[in-house]
């Protein structure tokens, strides 16, 4: 379980993780130079250059469906259960040329297909991640319509794109401060007593 800045950092790790692991050459033939970016909604919905890159835009986070299970706490001072994200991503490719487009996208879905999990000592601390904390990136299906939908609205021209989700980003509560505890007075009417 995490902070706030939990989303941030799995999607800093993950460009970090495919940049550091992107090699120079393939099967001796040379790969072209790339670079892995997070791009936010402004940036996607402004001009980029073509410069070769991968970028990876956060479109969409849901509440993960397992989660939405569990029952509020009944106790009055029961900590809440952590709020557990899913992270949707759209994973694009930026080039003039169609060779380095296509090759770029196919390494990245190869790289994420390979290493699909990112555990603690893979994501960067400013969230403050548990040890046994884990992130599992599976594909997801779009449809065409849905994607277009994406590019529609921000507006650049449409590059070639895969969707991941990256599950479950758990955000703990923030530590709630202790209760006083309540004072409780019970007051009694008798009415007069008769003397002997």
């Amino acid at each position: 379980m995490a902070n706030v800045f939990a989303i941030h950092s799995v999607c800093g790790s993950i460009a970090t993780f495919l940049q550091n692991t992107y090699p120079a050459s393939h099967n001796g033939m040379a790969l072209p130079a790339c670079s892995f970016e997070v791009l936010s909604s402004n940036q996607m919905a402004g001009t980029l250059d073509d410069t070769n890159r991968i970028s990876l835009f956060l479109y969409r986070t849901t509440v993960n469906e397992h989660s939405r299970q569990q029952r509020p706490p009944r106790a009055p001072n029961a900590i809440p259960a952590p709020l557990s994200l899913d992270l949707h991503l759209l994973v694009s490719a930026w080039s003039n040329s169609a060779l380095d487009e296509q090759v770029m996208l196919a390494w990245t879905m190869r790289q994420l297909h390979l290493y699909p999990l990112m555990d603690a000592s893979s994501l960067t601390p400013e969230a403050g991640w548990d040890s046994g904390e884990v992130i599992q990136i599976v594909p997801a299906e779009l449809s065409n319509e849905d994607i277009m939908r994406i590019w529609d609205a921000i507006e650049p021209s449409y590059r070639i794109s895969s969707s991941y989700i990256a599950r479950t980003v758990r955000l703990d509560p923030d530590d709630l401060p202790e209760d006083r505890p309540v004072v409780a007075t019970r007051f009694g009417f008798r009415g007069p007593e008769a003397n002997p």
